[in-house]
């Protein structure tokens, strides 16, 4: 009545026999729990933020206003609310119907090994526990007729989650895109994240408890080759959907991979050899985007940008002026088709690009 039909909230209270407050409580109570969304449409052509980057990176962004001179918690909140409806119109979009969803296995389907040998998303210290939906099915066999969506964790994806709306999405399932054991440090716990973002879906979740990085090669691939992780990996590479942010070696809002204890001081000492600029699923990235010949890449759990182009629909998330270097360096990467960032972070990119293109 209000937001359709255009009703003041006097009519409407007086149309129910109920007090204006009432009304207001109601309409409020609404926009919490996901009833009502309000979006901000801003122009989109070609000369638009929007527009250059589609056109320089080909990737879909919406660019959210940010007023000056906004905390970088503010403005990381402001983004994550966006982002987080952005991501529920996506798993609308790609959720199957119940009958096209019974017929055709999603892609990837099968032993869920890699030929190139650099596997895809995270591994498992201990086998995944089948989790069973009402009927009694195994999560595998549910997630192969349902939508599976990648979820990386770090402190982007930390509010992400916690600004989600409540839906129910039938046949769900949330797989841990990297391994992430708790911090060693006071910050974001994968575990707390993937649970909010499971219960706000109804989905049912698979999580990764495993280091961000491994401290040998021979480890990860002896785990690699585990069929408990193998199920994980067949499971990431039905995805359909990947949702992550970008870590950051500077900015007042420390990434986890960095601030989280999860590098060495050797790991560290790589990472400014090597000019790292950021990360993406804990996979490090050079300004240019190259990450093939970075040693560290060997030992991270995390999809590397080129198995993350296998999935479909791949949403960045980004805030803060801070992380223009990391996110350009993923654009390049092409690691995104979808971004949702903040407006002053998404200028700094586009100049730091235009900068770094006119250099010999």
């Amino acid at each position: 009545m209000y937001y359709v039909q255009g009703e003041t909230m006097e009519v409407i209270a007086r149309h129910l026999g109920v007090s204006r407050s009432t009304v207001s409580r109601l309409l409020l109570r609404a926009k919490q729990v996901g009833i009502v969304r309000i979006e901000l449409i801003q122009p989109g052509g070609a000369g638009s933020l929007e527009g250059r980057f589609l056109s320089q990176f080909g990737v879909r962004a919406q660019i959210v206003p940010v007023r000056e001179g906004a905390t970088e918690i503010l403005r990381l909140q402001q983004v994550a609310g966006v982002a987080a409806g952005r991501m529920v119109d996506l798993i609308g979009e790609l959720t199957p119907s119940a009958h096209s969803a019974a017929a055709a296995p999603g892609p990837g389907t099968g032993s869920g090994t890699d030929p190139a040998g650099d596997g895809a998303g995270a591994g498992a210290s201990s086998p995944v526990r089948a989790q069973a939906d009402s009927r009694g099915a195994p999560a595998g066999q549910e997630a192969a007729r349902g939508l599976v969506v990648g979820v990386a964790w770090g402190t982007t994806m930390s509010e992400v989650s916690a600004a989600l709306p409540s839906r129910t999405v039938p046949g769900l399932t949330v797989v841990q895109l990297n391994g992430a054991t708790d911090p060693m440090e006071e910050g974001t716990s994968a575990g707390e994240m993937l649970s909010r973002i499971a219960g706000a879906l109804r989905a049912r979740s698979v999580a990764f408890p495993v280091p961000a990085f491994f401290d040998h090669v021979e480890t990860r691939e002896a785990m690699w080759s585990e069929r408990s992780v193998r199920r994980v990996l067949a499971l990431v590479g039905r995805a359909r959907l990947a949702v992550f942010g970008v870590g950051s070696l500077e900015g007042s809002l420390p990434s986890q991979v960095y601030e989280g204890g999860h590098l060495s001081s050797a790991d560290r000492a790589v990472v400014r050899r090597e000019k790292v600029v950021g990360d993406v699923c804990t996979v490090m990235l050079r300004g240019d985007g190259s990450w093939r010949d970075i040693d560290l890449n060997a030992r991270a759990t995390g999809p590397t940008p080129a198995q993350l182009a296998r999935i479909p629909r791949r949403l960045c998330v980004v805030a803060g002026v801070a992380k223009a270097p990391a996110l350009l360096a993923a654009l390049r990467a092409r690691v995104a088709t979808d971004l949702v960032v903040d407006d002053a972070t998404a200028r700094a990119v586009l100049d730091l690009a235009a900068r770094t293109e006119r250099r010999p």
